[in-house]
């Protein structure tokens, strides 16, 4: 009865997924040209009045109506941020359902394996919530340390243009043609907006926005600057770049040195939990009283807490900063 119960919520919410994405697919012909323009120059379009009652029709769609009360809280444009910082082509209100989604499968999941047991339910529905979540930050974290290491032979690679009698935005074409992602794909990007009509300094700054890195936001500080007063753009890259290359080579050597000691935080933080599965997956009589007295509950909470702190704690010990 229970797994009866489970897998028809499942078949309902997948199936609701599929009418939202048939709905969201035969209203994706409006305003095109409007979307495209802020989907590439990363700014919203002016719409004409029957492009506009086109959108407010569109914008009664499901994913409109969740795009449109992330924006009245403030949320709709950070949350498009940080999937634009991970290169997912998604939108927030498809994010948003895709995570509902993953909760209620977590919460599922875990209700039919310890047969209702409801905290740990619960704790399956917060796993669910979060994973998403994390698997964004190691996106936008692998994605930032490729483009910082491509960085210093892209700054070379602009120098050369510019002495070679290149324009700045021809040099960026170039770069946008001769590295690879990250760096092409938001160069590419980048003289995309500006051939759309955004100036220089706002087409970096879209650009720093979705690559929220130090070294870079020093080389569109120069760029900026010598597009004001003029100087010597060629030779001023050039020692950014010799910059940028050091501190990512010592980086580089500071990670080998602590390698093994992040190592060994991932391997203390993980044990207990996969103790825990195994011992739940083999002998679940034994463990399921963890899950339904109230010491246990509260040795896990404690657990729980101390296994996070000492996590956190190794790994900001091993950041070091350069």
């Amino acid at each position: 009865m229970e797994l009866a119960l489970g897998f028809s919520l499942m078949s309902f919410l997948a199936i609701l997924l599929i009418f939202i994405g048939l709905d969201r697919a035969m209203r994706s012909g409006t305003s095109v040209v409007e979307s495209r323009l802020d989907r590439y120059a990363s700014r919203a379009a002016t719409l004409d009045p029957e492009a506009a009652l086109a959108a407010t029709r569109a914008s009664g769609s499901g994913f409109g109506r969740i795009n449109r009360l992330l924006s009245s809280r403030g949320g709709s444009r950070q949350l498009a941020n940080e999937l634009a910082r991970a290169d997912l082509k998604l939108t927030p209100s498809e994010f948003i359902l895709i995570n509902v989604a993953t909760t209620l499968v977590g919460f599922l999941v875990i209700l039919l394996l310890t047969r209702t047991n409801l905290v740990g339910a619960l704790i399956g529905g917060l796993l669910g919530f979060y994973l998403p979540r994390l698997y964004i930050r190691r996106l936008q974290r692998k994605r930032l340390d490729a483009f910082n290491n491509q960085l210093g032979d892209t700054l070379i690679l602009l120098s050369n243009s510019l002495r070679s009698g290149y324009a700045l935005l021809q040099s960026m074409e170039t770069v946008s043609k001769e590295l690879p992602p990250p760096v092409s794909t938001e160069f590419a990007r980048v003289v995309r907006e500006i051939g759309l009509g955004l100036g220089l300094e706002e087409a970096f700054a879209h650009l720093l926005v979705r690559i929220p890195s130090d070294d870079l936001d020093m080389a569109i500080t120069t760029i900026n600057i010598q597009h004001e007063v003029g100087g010597n753009l060629a030779e001023i890259l050039d020692t950014i770049a010799h910059t940028i290359r050091e501190r990512v080579r010592i980086k580089g050597a500071i990670r080998a040195l602590t390698a093994s000691q992040r190592l060994s935080g991932n391997v203390v933080a993980l044990l207990p939990i996969a103790l825990g599965g195994f011992m739940t997956m083999f002998n679940p009589g034994y463990i399921g009283r963890m899950f339904s007295e109230s010491c246990g509950i509260m040795m896990l909470i404690f657990g729980g807490i101390t296994i996070t702190a000492g996590y956190f704690a190794i790994r900001k010990i091993t950041d070091i900063e350069v």
